[in-house]
């Protein structure tokens, strides 16, 4: 296994911890490989949602899941995606710790 594809393993874990559990159960399908055309379609209306987050009920937080699950079938977009979601995280995390030492 890569190091992208167990970084990507990480954040999916993620958020498994973080969704409730009918909604963790459905993105653990989607992950199977026999969901491919369901993973693609679901993948690309997260994809779509997040450009349109300006939106009520859409967000942001669409962007990311959608390219985490399409980015399982395409191997040459792990590497880049694993990067960008680490840079995100480690300024959230600078972000968190500015906000507490206020």
């Amino acid at each position: 296994m890569t190091a992208s594809l167990k970084e990507m393993n990480r954040y999916f874990e993620m958020i498994h911890r973080r969704v409730p559990a009918r909604v963790s159960q459905f993105i653990r399908w989607l992950r199977k490989p026999s969901s491919f055309a369901a993973r693609l379609a679901v993948a690309l209306l997260f994809i779509l949602g997040g450009v349109f987050s300006f939106l009520p009920v859409l967000g942001i937080w669409m962007l990311p899941l959608g390219l985490l699950l399409i980015a399982q079938d395409i191997p040459f977009l792990q590497k880049p995606l694993v990067s960008c979601l680490a840079w995100i995280e480690k300024k959230w995390e600078l972000l968190k710790l500015k906000w507490q030492t206020r």
